[in-house]
């Protein structure tokens, strides 16, 4: 029998990184996929605000509230209670000023259990990070692809492919670590910028998300790795098992079942003995 997993702390992170172990990150939004995520052994959960598009339907991210990240976070702590979670910030609840972020960030913490937070931006956004980290509170930021500000970047495309971008980035991620970020999530940034801002970190994990194998570990958005978002399949995911194409046959197969009479059978419903059924009939006359 396996021991049941110790919870993941922060020592433990930075203690994978200075081996040189890989770190396991993937998004998730409700209890039933944390717990197999949990039972995976995934190190790191992020309840991305990505839920607004995966879970809810929106076009962007950019409709999705405080409440809603709450209350999908403590789904997931519920079923992951050893895993790492972070909480991801929504659109405006840290940019409008420093309290706001501090107050919101601590919502994640004192309402869903979250282990840290996430928020988006460089060095705009060194205060929020640098105001959340005194508080207490472990933070996370992200750079490059930054889908809060996607009109701003001119779409979901990658960051930093000429040499200027790809140096502000850099100076981004030296400003969030130097401001108190444990961590830097890199988002559709070419590889060799990553290698760069990951060779250049010094107290900071630094995580790709279709940026290539030279950070200390990596994301990917649960959805599009089995298939389950319509609307487009990025080109960083890659499918492991295509969990939608399952669901959709089977969603079929029970209409067709339904409609032919072939389904409920005998062993999907339940009955009643003869002598209480005739006892009924009796009392019913």
């Amino acid at each position: 029998m396996t021991e049941p997993r110790k919870k993941i702390t922060l020592p433990y992170l930075f203690e994978k990184v200075a081996k040189g172990e890989p770190i396991t990150w993937l998004t998730c939004y409700d209890y039933p996929t944390a717990y197999l995520q949990e039972q995976a052994g995934i190190e790191m959960i992020l309840v991305g605000d990505s839920l607004g598009m995966t879970m809810l339907g929106y076009e962007s991210t950019l409709p999705v509230t405080m409440d809603d990240m709450i209350r999908h976070s403590q789904a997931v702590r519920r079923g992951a209670p050893t895993a790492f979670v972070i909480g991801d910030m929504p659109y405006m609840s840290y940019q409008p000023s420093v309290e706001t972020a501090i107050r919101n960030a601590g919502r994640f913490m004192a309402e869903a259990g979250m282990d840290a937070i996430k928020l988006e931006g460089g060095a705009a956004m060194a205060d929020r990070i640098k105001g959340i980290v005194d508080a207490g509170i472990p933070a996370i930021g992200h750079l490059g692809l930054t889908p809060q500000s996607v009109s701003a970047l001119g779409g979901f495309r990658v960051q930093g492919k000429d040499a200027a971008l790809a140096k502000r980035i850099i100076d981004d991620a030296k400003a969030l670590e130097k401001a108190g970020a444990f961590m830097i999530l890199l988002e559709m940034v070419p590889d060799r910028i990553c290698q760069l801002v990951t060779e250049r970190a010094e107290n900071c994990i630094i995580m790709s998300l279709g940026s290539g194998p030279h950070a200390h570990g990596q994301l990917l958005i649960y959805h599009d790795m089995f298939g389950l978002y319509p609307r487009f399949k990025p080109k960083m995911a890659k499918v492991f098992g295509n969990a939608g194409e399952v669901i959709l046959n089977g969603l079929k197969r029970y209409h067709d079942e339904v409609i032919a009479k072939q389904f409920p059978q005998p062993e999907n419903w339940f009955s009643i003995k003869d002598e209480e059924y005739n006892e009924l009939k009796k009392m019913l006359k």
